[in-house]
């Protein structure tokens, strides 16, 4: 049984609702009401607000501000930030009191438990820095998909150790969330420009929270494929596929970063960016940009791109071919690349809607042939695993090689999530 070179960790990463972040709040209106008042909701909002004095102005504040100080950093901050981002846009240019503005700017915000109901669909990839860490030893980045009231989903990330024997720890994340500043950017379409999102005030990784801020990202930003990117120069840049779900329609999105303190969000185009799954291999081949994706959601697809952020075309790759597979297959994120060739983690889903983990190897050279695949599943639910938000799913959005150890962490019943261990040659030598 592939199961027994499976090597399960204790490590459990749960959802918890005290983890909130401060989010932009817009009031809807009401448009029979703004056709009789000639005013807008927000702007009612503000025009009540001015309308206190100044001790019940500062009354309100001060109570804002120690509520949110438990789980927040610098909030007057981040409340003046928000007042600026209203100022002249929801509300008429208003010249206004400090205590005014921050307290405005709390009426244009919420707190959001960006991870309430779920923590799941985990990727990870090798930390920037590596100093102090013991030898044969490495640290990792984990990004995981938070899932909160409405069933949105952002981004939240979790940083950790390998050790040479295999153990697992990751640090406790901190008690803070950190809002991040948000800067349109340009590309995509003229009316469809990117987002950079800055978190220089985070202290850990952990405090920051990727969360919706498009239109096209707000149901949620889904199951981010973290990779660290190798350009042909040798600069690394790391990047993460996405979906951006707008409630009505999907579409594939790109993040980058080189610091995990500045991210850049941006749509990707062409035909080949509408569908589900897609997952960025490390490095160029044969000079071109390569990307495995479930272009007609039944079957894993092999795209090449001159262009970063345009895809079109692929050929299938992958189909099902054994019955833990037959409804449909996928990736479970970037292609490793080791001795051998690609190792590409798999997903497949069977009867019973049950989702289960496997593995293929392509040719290191030309990815478009298989080599070899395990004929069942490398992880599958347990009776302990089966029950959660989605019964019967155990589902990776990426994985890590180090040495000749694959680290693979992987979600449980779309809930939590969990690690597993595998030796790279037992692996290899069990695929057909």
């Amino acid at each position: 049984m592939i199961d027994a070179l499976v090597t399960h960790s204790p490590v459990l990463l749960e959802p918890d609702p005290t983890r909130v972040v401060i989010r932009p709040f817009t009031p809807a209106d009401d448009d029979v009401e703004v056709a009789a008042t000639g005013g807008t909701r927000a702007q009612r909002i503000a025009d009540r607000i001015l309308a206190l004095d100044s001790n019940d102005i500062a009354e309100e504040l001060n109570g804002v501000v120690a509520k949110m100080s438990e789980h927040h950093r610098d909030v007057k901050s981040v409340l003046l930030r928000r007042f600026h981002d209203v100022n002249g846009l929801s509300i008429a240019p208003t010249a206004v009191s400090p205590d005014q503005a921050h307290l405005i700017g709390a009426y244009f915000s919420e707190e959001y438990a960006f991870e309430a109901a779920a923590l799941f669909n985990p990727s990870i990839v090798p930390a920037p820095d590596q100093t102090g860490i013991p030898e044969g030893a490495l640290r990792f980045i984990l990004s995981l998909r938070g899932v909160g009231e409405g069933h949105v989903s952002s981004i939240t990330f979790r940083t950790g150790v390998l050790n040479a024997d295999g153990s697992i720890v990751v640090d406790a994340p901190s008690e803070l969330a950190m809002s991040p500043c948000i800067e349109m950017i340009p590309g995509g379409a003229p009316d469809d420009p990117g987002v950079r999102l800055t978190c220089e005030d985070s202290h850990d990784l952990s405090e920051i929270v990727i969360f919706p801020v498009t239109f096209y990202q707000r149901h949620g930003i889904e199951d981010l494929r973290l990779v660290r990117f190798v350009d042909d120069d040798g600069h690394v840049t790391y990047l993460g596929t996405y979906t951006a779900f707008s409630g009505d329609s999907l579409r594939e999105e790109i993040l980058r970063t080189t610091d995990f303190r500045t991210f850049d969000l941006t749509a990707l185009g062409g035909s080949g960016a509408r569908a589900k799954g897609m997952a960025l291999f490390p490095r160029k081949i044969a000079g071109r940009y390569a990307m495995l994706g479930r272009q007609d959601h039944e079957n894993i697809w092999l795209l090449t791109s001159d262009d970063l952020y345009r895809w079109e075309g692929g050929a299938k790759l992958v189909a099902p071919r054994w019955p833990w597979e037959f409804i449909q297959m996928g990736n479970c994120g970037s292609p490793i690349e080791i001795d051998e060739g690609w190792l590409v983690l798999t997903h497949g889903v069977g009867s019973v809607r049950t989702y289960c983990i496997g593995a293929c190897l392509l040719d290191k050279d030309d990815p478009s042939k298989v080599l070899a695949r395990i004929t069942v599943p490398l992880i599958q639910p347990s009776e302990a695993e089966r029950y959660g938000y989605v019964p019967n799913v155990v589902y990776s959005c990426g994985a890590l090689v180090h040495g000749r150890m694959l680290l693979l962490p992987y979600a449980i019943a779309d809930n939590a999530t969990t690690f597993a261990t595998v030796g790279l040659d037992s692996l290899i030598a069990a695929m057909t």
